[in-house]
């Protein structure tokens, strides 16, 4: 194992969490979550229980997908998301690239102003607290102005203009900037790790060597905390090295 490889990562060093979709009702009527955007990893529902759906907004417009028990849903980086709730919904989260969505690889919706004031953007997505009415109500107030920044990228795009969704990409680029060295470390260590370690494998096996088969072992793991505060819900976290850590906000 490289010395600044993650121990023992999930396969591929993706991040693992449960969602309970909010049931909050938003300005539009909608039940759900916090839409956002990641601008690096590629992100999958698998849905676990109940009924819902994930609005996207991808520069092909608009789309609203339903989420069923057994179903399948994955997106690539630049898909703005809102994971909507019908009732009952649970949803296991894969990411790809453990560690960098709760780096700040995950940017709200909100509206243009704030995204264009970094010391406002945090302040507007941190949470005050780890549980409590104080989180819950600031949660709340998030998703809420997510929303509204939310709603008028997807008029436009109903309408067929991408314009505005281009510039919330542009504007989420500018924000994250001055975080990309550490998620570089981050990838390196976790997904870039797990890669390299196959590709090692795979060149001792073709040379008849079969060594790191002895070094084989098994990990399992329990959430470290119930019902956290996520972009989409509440949220099992299993803050594990080499797993999904809890996302902050910040």
């Amino acid at each position: 194992m490289r010395e600044d490889s993650l121990p023992d990562p999930l396969p591929g060093a993706v991040g693992l969490s449960h969602i309970s979709a909010y049931d909050w009702e938003a300005a539009d009527g909608v039940c759900g979550g916090s839409p956002h955007v990641h601008l690096v990893c590629a992100e999958a529902y698998v849905v676990t229980g109940g009924r819902g759906a994930v609005q996207t907004l991808t520069p092909d417009g608009y789309r609203e997908t339903e989420l069923t028990a057994g179903s399948v849903v994955w997106f690539t980086p630049g898909t703005v998301h809102r994971m909507v709730q019908r009732g009952g919904l649970r949803v296991t989260v894969l990411m790809q690239n453990s560690g960098l969505p709760e780096a700040g690889d995950a940017v709200f919706t909100f509206p243009p102003s704030v995204l264009a004031d970094p010391e406002r953007y945090a302040a507007a997505a941190v949470l005050p607290a780890r549980e409590g009415p104080e989180a819950e109500e600031a949660a709340r107030r998030r998703r809420d102005l997510a929303v509204e920044g939310y709603l008028p990228l997807r008029d436009a795009l109903r309408e067929g203009d991408a314009g505005p969704l281009t510039e919330f990409h542009r504007a989420a680029a500018r924000l994250v900037a001055p975080r990309v060295p550490d998620w570089e470390r981050l990838w390196r260590a976790g997904a870039l790790a797990a890669a390299e370690r196959t590709g090692a494998h795979l060149a001792a096996l073709a040379a008849g060597d079969a060594a790191h088969l002895a070094e084989a072992r098994v990990a399992s793991a329990t959430p470290t905390r119930h019902g956290g505060h996520g972009m989409c819900g509440r949220r099992e976290e299993y803050e594990i090295p080499g797993t999904t850590l809890p996302y902050r906000g910040a």
